[in-house]
């Protein structure tokens, strides 16, 4: 009787067991319905025979079954993908966007850097570029003579003296005609003054003596209160006198050395270069140089003829002053557009104070026919293709010309736009070219053999 209750004991530990693997299958069962898959056979357990007395209990002899094992998720659960890189996840169009965006700010901070080192180099970035304009203008003198015999050094002297003494005889003539005819220019502008206040009282305008009295009193008290400003800039006109006579002889002295040693000086820039681009340069550079000699001829041609018609015109009117007026006309031909309206608008001015309305309205009929002419007659014909530059380009780069420098940058602006322009179309070309022709077909062709056949010459060249 004493084993009786351990007997029992056991026996209902082992139905304890039974129900909880019951409890187990159903919970598989019920899974594999969830998941679409056949649930597993099971079989009914069956009764657990009364172990035998001092027999070892089967429940502790058994394994215990994992119960800390985690289901699969159910097929109903959303599939989650991976997230993808960062910059897969970008636009396209966002990531073209941000690639131009970046190259376009150091292109602008690369620019900005050159142009704080033009600004503080400026006399002499001005006196070079000056010096070339001017050995573009004469440097086919040299090169004629030097044709018919005359040495290099002699030829270039000559050239030089001649072109400089033409120039200071030009000079001195404006300045000149201006001294002998300002008192006279001074009584003439105080009469026409007078008569142009006479006509704007008449006219149908309805400008009153009072009007009038109050603009000249304003115009009285600028002056007044920018008296201390105008005093400084004529105590400033001492370092002004210094710096032009400085920029005079560097002009002068880079134009000597451009005439008589252009040669070696482009085959030491040349020199600079990296060798897989010389061909490339080699070649544009007596493509630009002849572009800025076509420009700077052709320029000084039509502005001689716009000078020579304009003051012809004037002085037929009875003008004052008709023959400084038509030197300024041909200094301020080498702004192109900008600088004719400038020159034709002082020569109207000056005919209006001076003859009054009637005068002052020929004088723009002479100034506009003549300007007529030039656009549609001598720049084509002088200038031709050599140097070809759409008018939208020409006033955006004096207007940024003068922005940046003033009359200096404004008369630099369009040459350096026309040598720009051949430079990057002759490189252009010549790329295509050396892309096709390096092949490892037919003989290894490269890039330098690529390169376009020219005449090795420098751009201040014979």
């Amino acid at each position: 009787m004493s084993r009786v209750p351990g007997w029992l004991g056991r026996v209902g530990a082992g139905i304890s067991k039974v129900g909880e693997r019951l409890d187990e299958r159903r919970a598989e069962a019920e899974w594999a319905e969830a998941e679409e898959l056949p649930p597993r056979p099971t079989r009914a357990p069956a009764a657990a025979p009364a172990p035998e007395p001092g027999a070892p209990d089967p429940a502790e002899a058994q394994p215990a079954h994992d119960t800390d094992q985690v289901p699969a998720p159910p097929a109903y659960a959303p599939a989650v993908s991976p997230r993808p890189e960062p910059a897969v996840a970008v636009p396209w169009g966002l990531r073209v966007a941000a690639e131009a965006g970046w190259r376009l700010l150091v292109l602008a901070g690369t620019l900005w850097v050159l142009m704080k080192v033009i600004s503080s180099v400026q006399l002499v970035i001005f006196a070079f570029v000056a010096a070339l304009l001017i050995t573009a203008l004469l440097q086919p003198t040299v090169a004629r003579l030097m044709r018919r015999g005359v040495p290099r050094g002699l030829a270039t002297a000559l050239t030089a003296i001649l072109g400089f003494v033409i120039m200071g005889l030009v000079g001195w003539f404006v300045v000149w005609q201006v001294q002998e005819n300002i008192d006279q220019l001074s009584e003439q502008v105080q009469d026409g003054i007078d008569d142009l206040r006479r006509w704007l009282l008449n006219s149908p305008f309805h400008v009153t003596d009072g009007q009038i009295n109050n603009i000249a009193k304003s115009l009285r008290d600028a002056v007044g209160a920018n008296t201390d400003e105008i005093t400084s800039a004529g105590l400033e006109g001492v370092t002004v006198i210094v710096e032009a006579l400085t920029g005079v002889l560097l002009t002068i002295f880079s134009t000597l050395f451009l005439l008589y040693d252009g040669r070696r000086i482009w085959e030491w820039t040349l020199g600079l270069v990296p060798a897989q681009a010389r061909p490339g340069i080699a070649g544009a550079g007596p493509r630009a140089w002849r572009t800025l000699t076509a420009y700077v001829r052709g320029t000084v041609i039509v502005a001689l003829i716009d000078a020579i018609f304009i003051g012809l015109g004037i002085f037929f009117l009875g003008v004052p002053m008709a023959v400084p007026l038509a030197v300024f006309i041909f200094l301020f031909a080498f702004i192109p557009l900008v600088g004719a309206v400038v020159s034709g608008a002082l020569a109207v001015v000056v005919a209006l104070v001076t003859q009054g309305v009637f005068t002052a309205v020929m004088t723009l009929g002479v100034v506009l026919a003549v300007q007529q002419i030039e656009g549609h007659i001598l720049q084509p014909f002088i200038l031709g293709r050599a140097v070809r530059v759409h008018p939208l380009a020409v006033v955006l780069a004096v207007a940024a010309g003068g922005m940046v420098s003033g009359i200096g940058g404004a008369v630099v602006a369009v040459p350096l736009v026309a040598v720009t322009n051949t430079v990057v179309v002759y490189l252009r070309a010549w790329s295509r070219e050396a892309s096709l022709k390096y092949s490892p077909e037919p003989h290894g062709a490269t890039a330098m053999d690529a390169a376009p056949k020219s005449r090795k010459s420098s751009p201040a060249g014979d």
